[in-house]
């Protein structure tokens, strides 16, 4: 029997979801909105450059650095991407960064052409897949960092000014990493597809080193983080190299067309969990919702010569598919405890620390798997429900439009982006007076004492950063300390590069 006490409560509830409604900024955006929020998300690899930067580079604050990278073991490891707000290259996350790029391109080049930013996009992918090819210099040689984290953390300095260790690692074959060899050839194989029309040369160079790759971390399996001690306190390997082997092999079998690559997924379906694991998140650490809605676009394209049995190991890996997706659209099994949480006001959220690279990987995989389903005419089935394809591209709208403002601070995460944004974001570059305004060398505990603990704005804006974020409660604090929720991440915005440029479109064919 409902008590009196139980409808007050409720009454209360509603009144205060109303005014929560009524103080949130209107989700409605232009095609011109999330067009400039592309272009931004592109120029902001350009602030992580590690090397030397080229004329046409277009973050004034930014200058040539690590151009000693990998001298002391011999080899030419200038380039690459710093992951975050500090100064170490490291690869995990790097590839993962480059493999998302290169997705984005993949699904939605011909969306990011027309918004006018494919050549910027082409470019951030290379700035990577130069870097990896410098760092592939044997078929089962991948160096796979530079610098080291504990060093460069109790130092606040400018890339331009490093006296941090920046000690190269890599792995091998009796030190093997096939995480990151793994996620290394995926990225190469995805980026491979990219530039198959524009430079099919280096198409063709990038699939090569995606196959010697994926050979040696096959062949030679491994945890990186055993061999490269230096990333485990950073990066290490929650969900071991399983994903990413298959995440390879099905890019490796997209880019090449070859059915190796596909027996692969298939015989390597059950021991390695890509047919087995139901995971509600995705990220640089776990790809398993990557792959499985990969290997379900196998099944879902038709038309393909597949035997019953591998019919039957495909529907295993999309079933998993569907586990994420409907995680994420609070359509499993309320008793089950695997949706996905959410803030009080819609914020997909999975954990405190840097939350915002679940919410950009879940609008993308949820917009990408929107075409899957109104490609194939199918539907999404859930456990709740079945969901069709304007949903999931609803629900990716809505992180989006968070993302860019739509929430109750009114604030974007996106650095950069509308009036109000982050200020004080945690990063070295961003928070220090640019190499260019004043060349005087900055001591490692003199950045400390003069950038980072300044309680003002960063005198450099590092656009198109799309940083942490904020908790559960949807609170947020801009204080350069709080690295949990003002630190940006390559990561957090390569998947968003897709997904502003399928909304961009889809609102363009609207208005």
């Amino acid at each position: 029997m409902e008590k009196v006490g139980d409808k007050r409560s409720m009454s209360r509830r509603l009144v205060a979801l109303v005014l929560l409604l009524l103080l949130l900024p209107t989700t409605s955006r232009a095609a011109s909105e999330y067009r400039e929020a592309l272009a931004k998300s592109l120029l902001y690899f350009e602030a992580q450059r590690s090397g030397r930067l080229p004329y046409d580079h277009r973050v004034s604050w930014r200058g040539h650095s690590g151009l000693t990278d990998g001298l002391e073991q011999g080899v030419d490891l200038v380039g690459g991407y710093y992951d975050a707000g500090d100064n170490v290259k490291f690869g995990l996350p790097m590839a993962f960064t480059v493999t998302m790029l290169s997705w984005s391109v993949v699904e939605y080049g011909g969306d990011i052409a027309a918004a006018g930013e494919l050549k910027h996009a082409l470019e951030a992918i290379k700035w990577g897949t130069d870097y990896f090819i410098k760092a592939h210099t044997h078929p089962n040689v991948l160096w796979a960092q530079v610098g080291d984290g504990d060093t460069d953390h109790s130092c606040w300095q400018r890339p331009e000014d490093m006296t941090t260790s920046r000690q190269a690692h890599k792995i091998d074959e009796e030190h093997p990493g096939s995480e990151v060899a793994g996620e290394t050839a995926a990225a190469m194989a995805a980026a491979s597809i990219a530039f198959k029309e524009t430079n099919p040369h280096y198409s063709h160079v990038l699939l090569h080193h995606a196959q010697q790759l994926f050979e040696f971390g096959d062949k030679h399996r491994g945890r990186y983080d055993d061999s490269i001690g230096a990333a485990r306190r950073y990066y290490p390997s929650g969900s071991g190299y399983g994903d990413e082997l298959l995440w390879a092999a099905l890019w490796l079998h997209r880019a090449s067309g070859s059915e190796e690559y596909l027996n692969y997924v298939l015989d390597n379906a059950y021991d390695l969990n890509g047919a087995t694991w139901a995971i509600s998140e995705f990220s640089w650490d776990i790809k398993y919702a990557g792959v499985q809605i990969l290997a379900s676009k196998l099944l879902m394209e038709g038309g393909r010569d597949l035997r019953e049995e591998q019919v039957s190991i495909l529907e295993q890996y999309r079933a998993k598919a569907h586990h994420y997706l409907c995680s994420c659209l609070s359509m499993n099994d309320d008793d089950s405890g695997s949706n996905v949480a959410r803030t009080p006001a819609g914020l997909l959220f999975v954990r405190r620390w840097n939350n915002m690279q679940y919410v950009a990987g879940a609008a993308f995989l949820l917009a990408v798997y929107s075409d899957y389903l109104a490609d194939s005419g199918e539907l999404l089935h859930c456990p709740r429900g079945s969901s069709g394809s304007e949903d999931l591209l609803s629900l990716a709208k809505s992180q989006v439009d968070y993302v860019l403002g739509s929430n109750p601070r009114g604030i974007s995460y996106l650095v950069g982006h509308g009036g109000r944004h982050p200020r004080r974001v945690h990063h070295r570059a961003a928070s220090s007076v640019s190499y260019k305004v004043d060349r005087a060398f900055v001591g490692c505990t003199q950045g400390f004492d003069e950038w980072y603990g300044r309680g003002g704005d960063n005198p450099n804006v590092v656009v198109g950063a799309l940083v942490g974020g904020p908790d559960d409660k949807d609170e947020f604090s801009d204080v350069r300390g709080n690295y949990v929720q003002t630190e940006a991440c390559t990561y957090n915005t390569a998947p968003m590069v897709g997904v502003l440029a399928k909304l961009s479109a889809k609102l363009e064919e609207q208005q």
